[in-house]
């Protein structure tokens, strides 16, 4: 009967599982956060574990899941968005997407606002990153710089580049929840 080693996953699996993913959603920024809830859903299961597969067989039965989820949102949330978008009643036609979408080069004193202290707040959170953890996410998300530059650079594995930026991510999110959403 196998054992899970969750603290071994990242470097045991992850590979395997963006391998597996990258090439059904065909977006790697989708494809790290499916792994991403896929560990975490697989610590949160632990106790389901039986042993009867291997563990590597395990997480991929809860990405596949984690796939399928992703397809239903994603199509729902497409059948929302293309309802009542055209429409034709008594020689009166139009478009209500075009007619309610915001026009972007229309914002308001109050909207310009908003965004400059959302700006201030990603920028005072991007700062209270670890420092390694920082620049790498500045590096690849912002700065849009190649996987390989950056593993060559900061002497790490693409999976462990993975890891920082999600953990980068995790840590902007709780930090603007707590200065921004409040």
């Amino acid at each position: 009967m196998e054992v899970l080693n969750p603290n071994k996953w990242v470097d045991n699996y992850a590979d395997y599982l963006y391998n597996y993913t990258i090439v059904r959603v065909n977006d790697a920024v989708i494809a790290q956060d499916l792994i991403s809830e896929t560990f975490l859903a697989g610590l949160r299961s632990k106790h389901n574990f039986k042993g009867e597969a291997s563990e590597r067989t395990w997480l991929i039965s809860i990405l596949k899941r984690k796939i399928i989820d992703y397809y239903r949102k994603k199509n729902s949330n497409k059948g929302k968005a293309e309802v009542l978008v055209s429409y034709k009643n008594d020689d009166i036609e139009g478009n209500w997407l075009e007619e309610n979408a915001a026009d972007l080069f229309d914002r308001t004193a109050e909207d310009r606002m908003e965004n400059s202290e959302l700006g201030l707040a990603i920028i005072k959170c991007l700062n209270k990153l670890p420092a390694k953890q920082g620049e790498i996410f500045k590096k690849k998300t912002i700065e849009n710089q190649d996987t390989d530059v950056l593993c060559k650079e900061y002497n790490i594995t693409p999976s462990n580049l993975w890891v920082i930026i999600h953990r980068a991510r995790k840590n902007l999110m709780e930090c603007l929840e707590k200065n921004w959403y409040n």
